[in-house]
């Protein structure tokens, strides 16, 4: 079920909040090329026992055990402004960043607020509005905002650094799925695409409520799915597209997927502002960071690359079950208020790339 929303008290709009960014939303991380080229130069970690997730995979947060039946889930996430309202912008934010927690198959136990902001441009009534927004989503999510930090920025920044707890053998991670194994998708694609024309002043009113109801909403399905028997691996899709996260998955397991590109949801108005040439520079980006290890079947519509490679910004949990776990998951997920919960491909024995057909 989605956060309660509010109308936002109206609040200066100039400058706006994009024009103060370079980018927006997910769409702000580092290629996934790139980031592996971070990560490899980085000094291996000391053995921890007890760090039962950490960087060794591409998993969404860092997991440490603390007896045998609890451990502790910790992760970040912050970005530059997706919207101009600064309400919605803590909101989406707040909710990508538990979305982290959720696709461990773990609950959130508190937040902490990080904060970058450009003092001397932003009204303290705007910035306060930013953190509003997010205590919202935190509220609804029945956690607290118990401290954080902030500073004095040139683009605005905001996220939570979000803990959660789960029990060790329920733990959800990316690198487990199986062969055969189908893929239930949670939400509705889209979001980089109605960003960017948000960004042009390109998208309508229908089209940004539609964002901002996916954007919005809480993954707090993700413990009652790991607690599902038949689910083997779980993330959320966001900065690095549905192809960039199912290629983590695929690299993670040792093997591969097919995508059936007619399955997959869309948020209202994406396929006609692709087809219009509407996307973001990330995507491009994601493309090339995928090599030669995704494959586009044809004939595909012309957009279908854009489409396969938009960043995310709190999207939607991408399950990997067992075919005759997906109903129930199907049915767990629309219960929760996905009513686009759909299976959109499945894992196949095989070198861990992708196919779209």
């Amino acid at each position: 079920m989605a956060p309660t929303t509010a109308t936002p008290t109206p609040l200066p709009t100039e400058p706006r909040l994009t024009d103060l960014a370079h980018g927006g939303g997910c769409g702000c991380k580092i290629a996934p090329g790139v980031l592996a080229q971070l990560l490899r130069r980085s000094a291996p970690a000391a053995v921890f026992a007890d760090l039962l997730v950490g960087n060794d995979t591409s998993d969404d947060a860092a997991v440490y055990r603390i007896n045998d039946e609890q451990a502790i889930v910790a992760t970040t996430d912050f970005f530059m402004p997706v919207v101009d309202d600064p309400f919605d912008f803590g909101r989406i934010a707040a909710a990508n960043a538990l979305s982290d927690i959720y696709a461990m198959g773990a609950r959130p136990l508190f937040a902490l607020a990080l904060v970058g902001m450009p003092i001397n441009t932003l009204p303290p009534e705007t910035i306060a509005r930013v953190l509003e927004g997010g205590e919202s989503v935190c509220a609804a999510a029945g956690i607290p905002v118990a401290g954080g930090h902030s500073i004095d920025s040139v683009e605005p920044i905001y996220g939570l650094a979000a803990i959660g707890i789960v029990h060790p053998e329920r733990i959800m991670r990316n690198d487990a799925a199986r062969a055969g194994d189908v893929l239930i998708l949670g939400k509705p694609l889209g979001v980089g695409i109605l960003s960017a024309a948000l960004k042009k002043r390109r998208l309508d009113d229908a089209g940004y409520q539609a964002m901002i109801a996916a954007t919005t909403q809480l993954n707090r399905t993700g413990p009652a799915l790991a607690a599902l028997d038949g689910v083997h691996a779980m993330t959320d899709v966001t900065g690095f597209g549905l192809l960039g996260h199912t290629l983590e998955m695929c690299r993670g397991a040792g093997i591969g997927a097919r995508l059936r590109f007619d399955s997959l949801p869309w948020l209202e108005g994406v396929r006609a502002l692709a087809d219009d040439g509407t996307f973001t520079g990330a995507s491009t980006r994601n493309w090339q960071s995928y090599g030669d290890d995704v494959r586009l079947a044809d004939p595909l519509p012309p957009a279908a690359r854009v489409l396969l490679t938009d960043p995310q910004t709190s999207g939607g949990l991408l399950v990997s079950c067992r075919a005759d776990a997906a109903d129930a998951a199907i049915a767990l997920l629309e219960a929760d208020g996905f009513g686009a919960a759909c299976v959109v491909g499945e894992m196949v024995a095989g070198a861990p790339r992708i196919s779209v057909a």
